[in-house]
């Protein structure tokens, strides 16, 4: 696990575990779903492309082969091992600051979420300060419900299955979230801090930040594109 292991956070299986509890072989099964897809309908062809918390690429990779141009961000090795064709930066989010800007900054897998306010606030810093003027920061955010139904299930095609089993108070407005993936092999699992955020919450930090909310790219509001305020 590593004497950096983020409070709070956990997680079990085989291989490597990150210190925010993400497995890396289970994160390298798990399939592509609709980001690459969104992505590429909101922004620019060929756009360059600062990608926040890559993990081991699973939306790298699609857009990369879609012919965007892209620079993968991971505090883990192990995960930036995985990724092929991208140039690669091993840095935390919060600290990163590479000294140029990007057409498009994208914070996906609900990072925005974070349990601790400050964090928040720095993880959108390093967006501010890395997107052109004329760009835009993609936001992947939970949905509206995303706490209170539960437990869920999600069978998956391939051959798992999600469940997100418990999301438990630890106060001032932080849960602690309990998931298990499921595959015919090896099970893992993960607990993490998330603080749930209302659509007016969520564009509050957003504005805090310097950044307004220009439209949401999903029916359900889970993702975001978003621009410097003026």
């Amino acid at each position: 696990m590593g004497l950096n292991k983020r409070a709070g956070h956990q997680g079990t299986g085989p291989g490597a575990i990150t210190p925010d509890g993400c497995a890396v072989e289970l994160y390298s099964r798990l399939p592509v779903g609709a980001e690459p897809d969104i992505v590429a309908a909101a922004v620019r062809a060929g756009a360059r492309i600062l990608e926040l918390g890559c993990g081991v690429g699973r939306v790298t990779h699609p857009l990369l082969e879609r012919g965007f141009t892209v620079i993968a961000v991971d505090e883990s090795q192990e995960m930036l091992d995985r990724i092929r064709g991208a140039r690669t930066v091993r840095s935390s989010i919060e600290d990163l600051d590479l000294g140029e800007t990007f057409d498009v900054v994208m914070l996906a897998s609900c990072l925005v979420h974070a349990g601790d306010i400050e964090v928040r606030q720095a993880l959108l810093r390093t967006c501010v300060r890395h997107v052109a003027a004329n760009g835009c920061v993609l936001i992947q955010r939970e949905g509206e419900d995303w706490h209170t139904r539960l437990p869920r299930e999600h069978v998956d095609p391939s051959g798992y299955t999600v469940r997100i089993v418990s999301a438990e108070p630890t106060g001032e407005g932080v849960n602690s979230v309990y998931a298990e993936y499921e595959f015919p092999d090896a099970t893992w699992t993960q607990t993490f801090l998330s603080r749930p955020l209302t659509r007016e919450q969520f564009e509050g930090a957003l504005a805090d930040a310097g950044l307004k909310v220009d439209k949401y790219l999903t029916e359900e509001r889970t993702w975001a594109r978003a621009s410097l305020a003026a």
